[in-house]
């Protein structure tokens, strides 16, 4: 006789990780996340700067799901002391943000009070547990204006620099004052989208989820991949600069400042990745075990 087959059970790991008692936690800050992500949207996601952030909130809270299961034999309520001490300071940088609008500000005080709620339903360890996604999501909050100013003005001159010494050499008519190129009669600048920092952001935040996905949590091994994409989005711009100014060169600023604008930012972003991940494929066979190892 059949022996009857007994009812599939769903695992764990897909069951609502938040208790029933937390939910009005939750849908607190959901209320403070909703317009957040709304300035979000109009003020930063709609930039090539902050391009990534719908990716980021996708990813980072599958993630999180995902690994939940992992962390719940480690589950302890944290310290209601620590927890009110980065509650409180989080609204409040939450709260000035948003009245005087800065995002930067709002998103890193909604940040905050996310992970302090959630630390203190589960504790350090199993906060620790889940120290990707939590990190990941960090990549929402936008770095402030003044920053990418001060960051992106070194890189600006040095692509503006090298792209015009590469043409020139070439025999390309090709000038510069600071970040100002002239060719062909037409005067490029050099904006804060080409310098580097833009795509560096967002080819870091690819390249960690593709490490984690593919290799783990090897803090040694992902440190190094992460500190070769920068120069690997350097010279990706370099190359998006070159391509721009052979553009305007041969076919007039019209058909480089167009279409073709965008289409070679998609492009060299997307040589960027195939970099790194064959920088990848190389580092994994010739680095030792060490490297390797989940507690380097």
């Amino acid at each position: 006789m059949a022996e009857a087959s007994s009812p599939s059970v769903r695992p764990d790991r897909f069951k609502f990780p938040v208790p029933t008692a937390d939910l009005p936690l939750w849908i607190a800050l959901a209320i403070l996340a909703v317009p957040t992500i709304a300035a979000l949207g109009r003020q930063v996601w709609n930039t090539e700067a902050g391009a990534h952030g719908p990716i980021v909130v996708a990813v980072g809270g599958w993630l999180l799901f995902q690994e939940f299961a992992g962390a719940k034999d480690l589950k302890r309520p944290g310290s209601m002391a620590l927890t009110l001490a980065v509650l409180i300071f989080s609204l409040a940088l939450y709260v000035f943000g948003r009245a005087f609008d800065f995002i930067s500000l709002e998103v890193a005080g909604l940040y905050g009070a996310g992970v302090s709620m959630l630390y203190s339903r589960i504790g350090l360890r199993a906060l620790a547990h889940l120290w990707f996604p939590v990190a990941y999501l960090a990549f929402l909050v936008p770095p402030p204006g003044w920053l990418m100013d001060e960051l992106t003005a070194p890189l600006k001159q040095f692509v503006s620099w090298a792209s015009m010494s590469i043409l020139s050499a070439a025999g390309i008519p090709v000038a510069r004052e600071g970040v100002t190129i002239y060719v062909a009669g037409y005067q490029l600048l050099v904006e804060d989208a080409c310098s580097g920092m833009n795509s560096m952001v967002g080819l870091v935040a690819v390249s960690l989820l593709y490490i984690y996905l593919l290799r783990g949590s090897h803090l040694r091994y992902a440190a190094l991949l992460v500190l070769a994409a920068i120069p690997i989005a350097i010279v990706g711009n370099i190359l998006r600069i070159m391509t721009l100014i052979l553009l305007t060169y041969f076919f007039g600023d019209e058909v480089a400042q167009g279409f073709l604008h965008t289409v070679s930012g998609i492009f060299l972003f997307a040589v960027d990745l195939l970099l790194v991940f064959m920088l990848d494929q190389f580092l994994w066979k010739v680095l030792p075990a060490s490297w390797k190892d989940k507690r380097a």
